[in-house]
Order: structure tokens, then C-alpha cells, then sequence
């Protein structure tokens, strides 16, 4: 590729400009009966934060706070997917209780130890979310207990793909009204249709 066939784009000086900072929720509002798709991150668009399980959870949750995220796929030494991991995992008791088991410091507690393994996960298949909506996506992530749900592609041969995340966070930030966390005593699913239709 030839790099002199590409010239300067041309710049604006801003001294006489006020900027202000582009509102991406505001463009991606959703209701309850949207498609489920506008709430899902497409790890095809999004690269997908993961850590390594041999990473210590202190230096995983830092990478945590670094990417601005609240979950990490935890790959293997093959990278493939071997579980994830939460905020609510490193803040929760979870470490503290590893660490008297198996008489570690916090600080030695690593992130396989703390994670929920794969084989305790269920997914959402993508060809389920392609005709959902974003009621379906609140009412799944409702009746699991979690805060996240992963969505998954096949990928032959007995294999599946992680094709996308749904947060409850993300959900309530593009519907602009707050869900009550799935740890809570629910409301019921009319009284979260009926505060989002008002």
C-alpha cells in the first residue's frame, strides 16, 4: 500500500468554537419493545475485554477499571473461554472467603479461583436474540439473577462462538429509566413497562 496517495484531511481551528461532547445514549434510546440487537455489545464491533486466569485478581480488576467495563471473559492457556468474571466477584465476599480456605493473602487470590466457571453459565443463542426485544433481554437477565448474559453463535463442530454481552446497566442507561438491580426484590415486569411508558 502506497502511503503518499493519502493526503491530510483538512482542520478546523476551534478558537472561535464552542464544543461540546457528543451524547452517544441519547442516540441509542431504546424502549422495551425494541430489538434486543440495540442493546447487545456485538463483540464483532467491540473487542472483547478478557483477562488471562492466571492473572491475579487485584491486577484483573484494575484492567477492569481501566477498560471502563464490569465483566472480563476469562480465557485459558489455549484462549479459549474458561468463565468470567465480575466487579461483584472481586468486591464481593468471594475473595475473602478463598483466601481463608485455602490460606492465601487477598492478594494471592487469582482470578480462576474467583471466577464463575463456563460449565456454570448459560447462554442466549443468537438466533433467539434476532427476534427478541429488549423486554425479552430485562426478563431473561431477571429470572437468571445476574447482571450480565452472554449470547452465543455456533461455531461448527460442536463449538459456539461468545458473539455478544447484554448488561442490565448498559440497558437502563439506553432506556434512560433505572432497573432495579437483579439481586433485588423484583418489581414485577408490568410495574418496569408501566414506569417506562409514563
Amino acid at each position: 500500500m502506497h502511503r503518499d496517495r493519502y493526503s491530510p484531511l483538512p482542520q478546523a481551528p476551534l478558537e472561535s468554537l464552542r464544543c461540546d461532547i457528543a451524547d452517544v445514549s441519547a442516540e441509542r434510546r431504546v424502549r422495551l419493545d425494541s430489538s434486543a440487537l440495540e442493546v447487545m455489545t456485538d463483540l464483532r464491533q467491540v473487542p472483547a475485554a478478557s483477562v488471562d486466569a492466571g492473572m491475579g485478581q487485584d491486577e484483573a480488576h484494575r484492567a477492569m477499571q481501566a477498560r471502563g467495563v464490569r465483566l472480563l471473559l476469562v480465557t485459558d492457556a489455549a484462549r479459549g473461554v474458561a468463565g468470567l468474571v465480575t466487579a461483584a466477584d472481586f468486591l464481593g465476599e468471594r475473595p475473602m472467603r478463598v483466601a481463608q480456605e485455602r490460606g492465601l493473602r487477598i492478594g494471592e487470590v487469582g482470578v480462576a479461583q474467583v471466577m464463575t466457571p463456563l460449565s456454570a453459565i448459560e447462554a442466549v443463542r443468537l438466533e433467539d436474540v434476532l427476534h427478541a426485544e429488549v423486554g425479552h433481554v430485562i426478563a431473561t437477565l431477571r429470572r437468571s439473577g445476574r447482571q450480565h448474559a452472554l449470547v452465543i453463535e455456533p461455531a461448527g463442530e460442536g463449538r459456539a462462538r461468545i458473539r455478544g454481552i447484554f448488561s442490565m446497566t448498559q440497558i437502563a442507561r439506553q432506556l434512560g429509566e433505572p432497573l432495579p438491580a437483579a439481586t433485588e426484590i423484583a418489581r414485577s415486569f408490568a410495574e418496569i413497562e408501566a414506569a417506562l411508558a409514563t
